[in-house]
Formats: C-alpha cells, structure tokens, sequence
C-alpha cells in the first residue's frame, strides 16, 4: 500500500535484538517484553485497513556472539510491515547503558531512512528513552507527530535501587540513571502522546517527573497474541520442555508455582525464594519452577544476571530445596506456552513477585492459559486482576505474605477453577491486539488529524545550487578573527572544480550577521540559520523558511519565558535587538545564576517546553524545544538531499555542540571554547590546532573534503578508532565505571 493511501507509521526501539521470529526473550536484561511488543505491535497496525507501512527501527548488530539475522539491514514482519536495522555505534552487540553516545548517529540514520522513503511519518513512535531521545532529534527535524511508550521508568527504577541500599554512585556509574531521566523529560517535552500501560503508571510513576502531562496521556493495555496461549486439553504429548523442569523435581505431580522472568534483579526471584523456603506447607504442597533466561556458563554471562543466578543457586542450597525447586538452564520460546499449560495441568499458579511491573505481558499469557497468577501489587498487575479476577496482589518486599498468599491460591480448588475461568474471559476481552489497535488509531487520529500529507522532499529549485557537498560554518571567531584565513579560505573553495554549497549557522540575528558577512568580505551563503538555529533563510532573496518557523512554534510561548525567568539572580536579558520572537537571549553570571538544570527545571515546572544553550560562560539562550542549530542544519541538509557524510560543519562554541555530534564531519577550530572539549576523541570530530578559518582549512584537509570524493570518516571510526578512543560519556567510559 502507497502511503498516501494510509498511515505511515514508524517505530523506533534501538536496544536488545529484535527480530521478527523466535525472539530471546529473556537472554539479557535488554531483550525482554518490550521486543515482543514492539514487534507484535507492528504486525497488528500494519494489518489494519487505515494503516499503509510500518517500519520498525532498531540497531544493526554484526556480531559473532548472536544470530547473523541481527546483521540484516532489513526484515519483513508481515505485508505493510518491516523491521528496519540502521547503524549505531560499534557492530558489537552492546547493552542498552552504554548505548548513549551512539544516539545522535542513529537518529541521523533515521532521516535518512525515511528520506529514502519519501514521506513524512504521520507518527514516529518511540519505546523506551533511548529511542525516545531518538525520536525528540527526529521529530525536529521532520516536524512528525511524536508518540512514546517509556516500557519502563528511570525516576521509578532509581528510587527502587536506592530502597535496596544500593549507592547513588553505583546506580549512577552502572545504569547511567541520569542520563535517562534526563532524556525521558525531553522525550515527555516532545511527545504529543504518551501511551501507557495502566493507570497507575500514569498517576504515580510519570506524576515524578516535571513534564509531567496527564491531558497528553493515554492508558493502551498492550495486546497479545493470544493464538499461542491457550488450556491445556485432556489429551496431549508431553511435552520436551517437562522433561528439563522434571529432571529437579522428587515428586513433579504436585502443582507448580511457575515464575519466568529475565535473570534481573528487579524481578525479585530472590524474595520468591525465601518464600518459599521459609513456609514448610506451601514446600510440602507444591513445586516451584523458575525459568529465568538461558545460560550456557554462567561466568559468561553479564555481572547482574549472574548475580541474580548466584543468589539462586545459593538459597537453594541454604534451604535444602533440593528435589523442590526446579530452574532448567534452557528454553525456547516455543517452549513458554507449555510451561503455563503445564502448570495449569498441574492446578498450579504464575508468580510475579517483580518489585516493579510496569505492565505483566506474563500475566495476560498466564491467564490466557487458563492458569491463576499472584502477582507484585506495584504497576501493571493492579489493572489485570481488576480486569480478569483470577488471583491475588502480593507485596513483593513482604517474604512471609508472598509465601502465605501463594498457599492460599492454591489452598481451594473451586476458587482456583473460577479463577482459571475467570483469566480467560478477562484477557479475551481486554487485551486482544485488535482492540489495542483501535484504541491506539482512534487516538492517532484525533491527533494527527486530516492534515495533508507532503512528500518530505520537494524537487531541488533555483534557489539553491546543485551541488554534492557543502560546509556550514558558526561565524564570530570562526569564520571570522584573521582576515588572511579568511580570504585564503574562500579562494580554496573558488578553485574547488565541483559545486560546493556554503552556508553559516549563528547565534546572531540575520541583520547582524549580513554586516558581519559585508564587513569580512564572506560571500552571501546559500543558506543562513541564525539566531541559534531558530531561523533559516534560503538563496539570494533571502527567503525565511516558514515551514521551519511553523514547526517549532511547538508548544512555544515566549512570553511566559520572560515572565518564568524575570528576576532571576545572575541572568540579564539582553538588548531588545539581539531578541527574536523564538529566541529569549540573556547575559548570564555563572557565579551568581542557578544551574542549568534548575533553569530547565523551573521552566518545565511551568508548562514551557524549551531548549537552554549556555555558550562561552556568558550567553544564555532560550529557544523552542524544537529548535537548535544542530537541527536546523540537519532540516536544510535533508531538504537539500545531501549525504550527511558530504556535509563538513565548524564551530567554535558552546551553542555548536549539537550541530556538531552525529553523522556530518565535524571540525571545532583552535580557539574554541572549553565547553566543547567533551566532544574531543570522537571520530568524526576533528579538533584543528590552528585558529579562526586556519582551522577550517585544517579541516578540509583532514577529510580530503575537496578530493573528488570524500574520505569516508566512519570507515576509519569502525577500522578500530571509533572504539578505542570515544569522549569520556562515551561506550568504554561507561563500561569500565560498570566494572569498577
């Protein structure tokens, strides 16, 4: 299907492995519940009549330690859908912490994806924070409509951690927990819908956070494929998966407690243990069967999983469960609509005793078996017995009530029937796909509306030269600050045999910087983006790009701005000049104003949905959320339908740091500021060591700009560069603070 013809949907969800047959769920903490949904998601949109495509972003993945279908740049998923796999960093399969420095780059994929495409999603929808970083730089560029689904939440999880005694310095260095909040508030900043599990997930987890929206929330419960779940029947073979749960059981016909879970701490198998171990009648009544990933050696596997198994084997022993417990090392996911059938045959229970579960996709397979659950009474679970009644809520710190609730879930036969019958209505009635699909599209299109589509990338026009590269440069101390460098610079491009677009990226208005340009004797640009990338002016007329000002209006209001920051110690606005309607500037005293972060944070305690850039120790600019100089560069490359590899960009200050990171080749020149020194090491930014348009020059030749084709910088980043030598936020930073 055209799709013009229909919605155009992409999804974005960059950690685990995701693909489209026998998922490993459960093989590591990043590849669990939301893989499924992500997938089975995708299938179900596209298989409805209003939707035309469906693609699924996610990371490429070349690594001899998984599957080689992770490597595939594309999957189909059904007819209209796809999985999508777009470079991110390293090809080595790497966790979801350390994933960060890589985000920019995968972002810039995506454009480019979806300009080969040739259509503006009508909604990019984003699963997790990382992904939702991605989708607040891509829905700047693309002005899509921008859904997200968190799956799970940083605030959440690091008062969790905390309550568990571990260190903020520990959760800090292991989980990255800052960076993610932080990106989930720019995600809830962007999003125009917010979809959630549960009630609960909305009024107490998301209620944490300060872009906090609840009129810009929606409670979806997630689908399931309920084909594959379902009572076990009178007569069947055995199947392969009892023979492994068997091999630990004295007495295996007795009914089973069945848990299945990744092997992550937050699922609390632990205190499950304990429970069990410490109430001889539910030991004498029942069996407890824990399948908690797959494992090969347990040295092998990553330091919190094998934390968890450690904590296992050893309660086992210091219980004497031996003969009573059973946890096979292996199981296919074929083999996981057995396990509850098999439970249920044995007139067992399922147990999530997680401390957190932001929904239960377990819990909806569980009942659609006809199997009873007791489960956490924290998140999801809270809205699926509601729904389904078929089993009791549990306190998951509570060892002795976890133990007591599981004895008396299966203490009564009648009740445990009802239950069992009870589960299957629910989860027909309330969690099939095809009702989540409609619920998700009729609030698709309250937003998105009937607005006309555009082909994302008009025919190239006069206004611009027809070129294959060009450099966008910042000015004051850049381009300009040695008149030599200056002249020397462009009569190098005038000699260049091709066509080279050329266009300047500033923090000051357009008057200001066509006198700057005048008085230097710069040529007039192809492009100009001024006033830190919340204007755009095209060709020799000057042309102000209205799309770009349309879109990020965002949720845009000025006033409020002012009137939030008035009288704030240590910040003075600038004169009337240098103000622009999307643009608030300030002079700021670093000693005397609040931090960048309470800034931010007072501002979106106020409803206004902003972006903050401080730039050389002086200068505070206030800009829509949507707007920046890294993404107006990005919507004039895009439109012009240029590589982001042929594109060299210089900057020299704080307020060029976005423009800087990702896909384009970047040059900082030698009189830069010290709040760019966090990008050094990046391979595809070069540090110049001489100054002003000296640097520039460094640059071309760094790259071979002017050659007749460009080296290829991210060829030499994977060649080993990209690896070894990242910024300190970056992947190897990260892992050693895992590790220490």
């Amino acid at each position: 299907m055209d799709p013009q013809d229909g919605l155009y949907i992409v999804m974005i969800s960059v950690h685990g492995l995701v693909r489209g047959e026998r998922l490993e769920l459960g093989r590591d903490p990043d590849t669990g519940g939301q893989v499924k949904y992500v997938v089975e998601l995708a299938r179900a949109l596209a298989a409805h009549p209003g939707v035309a495509r469906v693609d699924l972003l996610t990371r490429r993945v070349q690594d001899p330690k998984v599957d080689a279908a992770y490597a595939a740049p594309e999957e189909a998923l059904a007819p209209g859908a796809r999985i999508v796999r777009l470079e991110c960093g390293p090809r080595r399969y790497l966790r979801k912490e350390v994933l960060w420095p890589y985000l920019t780059s995968f972002a810039d994929h995506a454009v480019q994806h979806i300009r080969r495409v040739g259509h503006v999603p009508d909604i990019v929808h984003t699963h997790y924070a990382d992904a939702g970083h991605v989708g607040v730089r891509l829905c700047g560029v693309l002005g899509a409509p921008h859904f997200h689904t968190g799956h799970s939440l940083g605030r959440v999880k690091r008062e969790r951690l905390l309550a568990q005694g571990l260190a903020p310095e520990t959760i800090e260095s292991r989980y990255n927990i800052s960076r993610r909040i932080e990106a989930e508030e720019q995600t809830m900043d962007s999003a125009a819908l917010v979809i959630a599990s549960t009630r609960q997930e909305v009024e107490k987890q998301y209620q944490r956070y300060d872009n906090y929206g609840p009129d810009r929330m929606e409670v979806i419960p997630p689908g399931v494929d309920l084909s594959r779940f379902r009572p076990p029947a009178r007569h069947t073979p055995r199947p392969a998966i009892q023979r492994e749960v068997d091999r630990f059981l004295a007495r295996p016909e007795k009914p089973m407690i069945l848990a299945l879970s990744r092997p992550d701490e937050r699922k609390n198998i632990g205190t499950l243990l304990r429970a069990f171990g410490e109430n001889a009648a539910l030991r004498a009544q029942a069996n407890l069967v824990l399948v908690v990933g797959n494992r090969d050696d347990l040295k092998a596997m990553d330091r919190g999983a094998q934390s968890v198994l450690q904590e296992l084997l050893y309660l086992v022993d210091r219980y004497d469960l031996y003969g009573h417990v059973a946890y096979p090392k292996r199981h296919a996911a074929d083999d996981v609509p057995e396990l509850y059938r098999l439970a249920a045959r044995r007139r067992g229970v399922f147990v999530n005793p997680a401390l957190t579960e932001p929904f239960g996709l377990t819990l909806i397979e569980a009942a659609s078996s006809g199997l009873p659950i007791v489960a956490t009474n924290d998140g999801g679970p809270r809205d699926i017995l509601a729904n389904c009644r078929n089993g009791l809520l549990i306190d998951p710190l509570d060892a002795t009530a976890v133990g007591a609730a599981l004895l008396d879930a299966l203490s009564d036969r009648r009740r445990w029937q009802a239950w069992a019958r009870a589960g299957l209505r629910g989860a027909r009635g309330h969690y099939a796909w095809a009702s989540h699909v409609e619920r998700y599209l009729k609030a698709a299109r309250r937003i998105v509306g009937t607005r006309q589509r555009r082909r994302l990338w008009a025919e190239r026009k006069s206004r611009l030269p027809s070129c294959d590269r060009a450099i966008v440069c910042d000015v004051d101390h850049t381009l300009t600050g040695d008149r030599r460098a200056t002249q020397e610079l462009f009569a190098r491009l005038e000699r260049f045999p091709g066509n080279i677009g050329f266009g300047v990226a500033t923090g000051r208005n357009l008057q200001s910087v066509l006198a700057v340009l005048k008085q230097w004797k710069v040529p007039r640009p192809d492009v100009l983006i001024t006033s830190v990338g919340s204007e755009i002016h095209y060709g020799p007329k000057l042309i102000k790009d209205a799309i770009w000002e349309q879109r990020i209006s965002y949720r845009w209001n000025r006033d409020r701005v002012v009137r939030t920051l008035r009288g704030t110690p240590g910040l003075l606005l600038q004169e009337a000049e240098t103000q622009r309607p999307h643009k608030v500037s300030y002079y700021i005293d670093p000693e005397k104003a609040p931090s960048i972060e309470a800034l931010i944070q007072r501002l979106r305690k106020n409803d206004l949905h902003v972006n903050v850039i401080e730039s050389s120790g002086q200068f505070l600019d206030v800009l829509p959320v949507r707007a920046s100089k890294g993404l107006a560069v990005r919507d004039f490359v895009l439109k012009w339908g240029l590589p982001l590899d042929r594109v060299l960009v210089v900057g020299q200050s704080g307020n060029d740091r976005d423009m800087l990171t990702g896909n384009t080749l970047a040059v900082v020149v030698g009189n830069h500021s010290a709040e760019l020194e966090g990008l050094r090491g990046h391979p595809l930014v070069h540090f110049a060591e001489r100054p002003h348009a000296w640097g520039i020059l460094e640059g071309l030749e760094h790259y071979g700009f002017l050659e007749a084709t460009p080296r290829a910088a991210a060829d030499e980043a994977d060649a080993g560069a990209g690896e070894a030598a990242l910024p300190e936020d970056a992947e190897g930073a990260a892992e050693r603070a895992a590790a220490g």
